[in-house]
């Protein structure tokens, strides 16, 4: 086999990992893709040769592709932080797809992306490097142009700012679909009572329409009267794994309507994240739940 035909074997078995690391730092899909073709491009015109991890070169290499991403991101203003909800995984209540697993892998769940969000571009190639991929400090630092030690604060800061953000295993998930049931049957009903009573008293609800602002609303009496509004719709609404936590999917007249992501504690939903842009849910393959759950 020749030896490009092995790099490129190689580059596809460490391709979900890549994409990994991608979607960790930017929140979307599409741009995690870029990334890792830019990835690839990089080490076709690298001597190949002189890599001896090559694992590692590729991975850093991702990281500062994407680092690079987020900096023009920011710079054009695109995407605000306070208008924009991360690229949701979605999967039928019952399985994950295996394609997702690595995308999932560590819970990367929709919450702990919001909050990636708020992060410096630098603070969040610190904090995902490190923390999810084990990358040492001194390759962070160079990546940035800084001392271990400033790479090594960068993510303490993050690590700071992400506690209280909750991972959901596998488990949590199932136990907490009967949550995500109760709220869906009281929803479509519109049971007022019914619905205050699986909603955390302070709940708050995050919602992207696309406009660039995301709708909040708090408290368990306001989101059980959206919810309530929302059922004379007719959304034919589904459980789902969102990020692998508990969630839901809506459609209305065969259209997907919204996704939803949710964090449920102590038996009620504390919070719910919702995507509802036309077009980002146009993207979403959904054909998952065309089959009865």
């Amino acid at each position: 086999m020749a030896e490009r035909d092995r790099l490129a074997e190689r580059f596809q078995e460490l391709r979900p990992r890549l994409r990994a690391v991608a979607y960790r730092m930017l929140g979307s899909t599409s741009e995690a893709d870029d990334v890792v073709q830019e990835a690839w491009i990089r080490l076709s015109r690298a001597d190949a040769a002189g890599i001896d991890n090559l694992e590692a070169w590729l991975v850093t290499a991702t990281g500062r592709v994407a680092l690079n991403m987020l900096r023009s991101r920011a710079t054009r203003r695109e995407e605000p932080l306070d208008g924009y909800l991360p690229d949701p995984i979605v999967d039928r209540a019952d399985a994950i797809d295996p394609e997702h697993e690595a995308l999932l892998a560590d819970s990367v769940g929709l919450a702990l992306l919001v909050v990636l969000d708020t992060l410096s571009p630098a603070e969040r190639l610190a904090y995902v490097l490190h923390d999810m991929f084990s990358v040492p400090f001194d390759e962070i630092g160079a990546i940035l142009e800084r001392s271990p030690d400033a790479a090594r604060q960068l993510a303490s800061r993050a690590r700071r700012r992400i506690r209280g953000v909750e991972a959901t295993t596998a488990a949590d998930a199932a136990a907490q679909q009967e949550v995500v049931g109760a709220f869906l049957a009281a929803a479509r009903h519109g049971e007022f009572d019914a619905l205050v009573a699986v909603l955390d008293p302070d709940i708050v609800i995050r919602e992207d329409t696309g406009s660039g602002t995301l709708f909040e609303m708090r408290g368990a009496e306001n989101v059980a009267r959206r919810a309530a509004f929302f059922s004379q719709l007719g959304l034919d609404t589904r459980p789902a794994l969102v990020n692998g936590a508990a969630g839901w999917v809506a459609r209305l007249d065969g259209e997907l309507y919204a996704v939803a992501a949710l964090t449920v504690r102590d038996d009620r939903i504390r919070e719910m994240d919702i995507l509802r842009d036309p077009a980002r849910l146009a993207a979403l393959d959904v054909t998952i739940f065309d089959s009865p759950i």
